[in-house]
């Protein structure tokens, strides 16, 4: 007679098994929670590229609002200082196409150091500061035409963000031309 190896059905799994899928869920938990991670760090990310886009617009029409190259304008930031906008030809050191942030003391009423709170009263907790600085050129003066259009630069730089990590964006540069 023959003897058959049948396997008992009241069996469990073995301690190898269990050990094996323990190790496979971790891995795979593991994987979900840097995932999870990053996409927090990109959330912050996102936040203070959209911050510094949304101050350098308000620069734009600040500067576009105001009669260039006779008047200045104000902007008050969340801590109820107020920084005045020189419109007049001149401003910030550019490098290239967009402002020079090495440039230790930028021009007075061309930079601002715009305090960011939540709520955006002078008693809010303070989320963020910004370097805004910004640049106005003449546009046909070396050509000798008359003209009241102007190039308007502005950088946005997040303040104490000293490299471009995961968490920390780039300066934004801005150029609009304005004029009437």
């Amino acid at each position: 007679m023959m003897r058959r190896n049948v396997k008992n059905p009241q069996s469990g799994m073995s301690l190898i098994e269990v050990m094996l899928a323990s190790i496979i869920l971790l891995v795979s938990s593991l994987g979900v929670v840097g995932l999870v991670w990053t996409s927090i760090l990109m959330n912050n990310r996102n936040k203070v590229d959209s911050t510094q886009t949304m101050l350098a617009e308000s620069i734009v029409e600040q500067v576009n609002s105001t009669i260039i190259g006779s008047e200045t304008s104000a902007l008050t930031d969340c801590n109820g200082t107020t920084w005045t906008i020189n419109t007049t030809p001149g401003g910030a050191a550019k490098s290239g196409s967009g402002i020079d942030f090495s440039q230790a003391t930028p021009p007075t009423n061309y930079f601002m150091n715009y305090v960011l709170r939540a709520p955006c009263t002078s008693g809010g907790a303070i989320q963020a500061m910004y370097d805004i600085r910004w640049h106005v050129e003449i546009v046909g003066q070396s050509e000798g035409l008359p003209t009241n259009t102007y190039l308007v630069t502005i950088g946005a730089k997040r303040k104490g963000s000293t490299t471009v990590g995961i968490v920390d964006s780039a300066p934004i540069t801005l150029r609009a031309m304005v004029g009437n």
